[in-house]
C-alpha cells in the first residue's frame, strides 16, 4: 500500500538542496520565498546547503545527503520542500538510507524528480511532482500552481480534482516580473493520441535525470508494482528539459528495453521548449511511435515540468485522466 503523507496548516517545512543550491547574486529568490511561506503560516528551516552552489551542486554528496537525512527523520520537520532541481541529484543516492526515511511530503521537479521516483520506488511513500520553492515567492500563485497545498493536505481515501490551465508562460521575462511570477501569456492545449481517457498509478518525472535509476537498486518499477501497487498499471508522466529528440527517443526506448512499460496504461508527456525537431524528427513523431508500439494512450503538452505553471502530480496514486477539447482534467485518489 502506498503511504500518503499529509500537510498540516501551521506545517513546519525543511528546506535543502539535494542537488543544486541558490548561489549569493540569487539569495533574494530563497528570502522572498520563505518570507511569502511564512505569511501563509508555515515555518521554515532552511539548511546550509540551501544557501551555498559551486561546481553544479549545492555541496558534496555526503553533506546533501546528511542534510536531506536529518530533514526526513526529524520529527520537528513536517515536509520538505528544496528551493529548485539541479544536475547532481544522483550522487546522494547511495548515502540515503531508504528505510530511516519517514512519511512525509518532498515536493519539486527537475533534478528533484529523481529523488521523488527513487524513494516512491523504495519505500511505497507517496512524493509531489509540482512547483519549486522559489516559484512560491511571489504575492499570489496562478490556480494551477496554486493548487499544491489542496493536493498535500487531501487526505488518505479522500480525492482531489486539478484542471489544465489556461494560459502557460512560454519564456521567462526577468526584466518585467509579475506578482504570481509566471508570464502567462499561451493558451494552453491539452492533446491526445490513440483515446483521451486513462486511468493508473503516476509514476514519473524528468526524463533528462529518471532515466539515470535504470538498472540500478533505485529503478526497480516492477518489484514496486507488485510490493505497493497490488500489480495495478502506472500511468506514467514525463518532461523533457534539454533532451534533442533522438535523445529523448533513445531514453524512452530505454525505459521500454528494461520494462518499465511492461503494465503500463499510458504516459503522459509535459510542454517542452526541447522539443525542437532534429532532420525533421519531432516529439509529435515520438508520441506516435509510442502510441503504436505500447498500443496505449498518449496525452501530451500537459501542464508538467520546465514550462509552467504545472498541476501537482503525486508518484504512487491512482489517477483518472480526462482530455477534452484541449482542456484536461486530473483526479487523483489517496488509496
Amino acid at each position: 500500500m502506498i503511504k500518503y503523507p499529509i500537510l498540516k496548516n501551521d506545517a513546519t517545512i525543511g528546506v535543502t538542496a539535494p542537488s543544486s543550491g541558490v548561489p549569493a547574486e540569487l539569495h533574494h529568490l530563497l528570502e522572498g520565498a520563505k518570507e511569502q511561506m511564512e505569511k501563509k503560516g508555515y515555518s521554515l528551516e532552511v539548511g546550509e546547503t540551501a544557501w551555498t552552489q559551486s561546481k553544479s551542486k549545492s555541496a558534496s554528496a555526503k553533506k546533501r545527503a546528511a542534510e536531506l537525512m536529518h530533514m526526513m527523520t526529524n520529527n520537528e520537520i513536517d515536509a520538505v520542500i528544496p528551493p529548485w532541481g539541479g544536475e547532481l541529484l544522483v550522487e546522494i543516492l547511495d548515502y540515503i538510507d531508504f528505510d530511516q526515511l519517514k512519511p512525509k511530503w518532498i515536493l519539486g521537479y527537475s533534478d528533484t524528480s529523481l529523488l521523488l521516483m527513487a524513494i516512491t520506488l523504495k519505500t511505497g511513500i507517496a512524493t509531489a511532482h509540482g512547483t519549486n520553492l522559489v516559484d512560491l515567492r511571489g504575492e499570489y500563485s496562478d490556480k494551477t500552481t496554486a493548487k499544491w497545498e489542496d493536493v498535500l493536505s487531501t487526505s488518505k481515501r479522500e480525492s482531489i480534482v486539478q484542471y489544465s490551465s489556461e494560459k502557460y508562460q512560454k519564456e521567462w521575462d526577468f526584466e518585467n516580473p509579475t506578482p504570481q511570477i509566471f508570464d502567462l501569456t499561451e493558451t494552453t492545449e491539452w492533446k491526445a493520441i490513440g483515446g483521451k481517457s486513462v486511468s493508473g498509478r503516476l509514476l514519473g518525472g524528468c526524463v533528462d535525470t529518471v532515466r539515470h535509476l535504470i538498472g540500478t537498486p533505485f529503478g526497480e518499477v516492477k518489484s514496486f508494482q507488485k510490493e505497493y501497487l497490488n500489480e495495478e498499471p502506472i500511468l506514467w508522466y514525463f518532461e523533457n528539459c534539454d533532451l534533442a529528440t533522438p535523445d529523448l527517443r533513445r531514453s524512452l526506448v530505454q525505459m521500454k528495453l528494461a520494462g518499465w512499460f511492461d503494465h503500463c496504461s499510458g504516459i503522459m508527456f509535459g510542454r517542452s521548449a526541447a522539443n525542437t525537431p532534429v532532420d525533421g524528427y519531432t516529439a509529435e513523431d515520438i508520441y506516435e511511435e509510442l502510441a503504436e508500439e505500447l498500443q496505449i494512450p498518449i496525452i501530451y503538452d500537459i501542464d508538467c515540468g520546465h514550462v509552467p505553471p504545472q498541476v501537482t502530480l503525486v508518484n504512487g496514486a491512482f489517477a483518472e485522466v480526462e482530455v477534452n477539447d484541449g482542456k484536461g482534467v486530473v483526479t487523483q485518489y489517496f488509496n
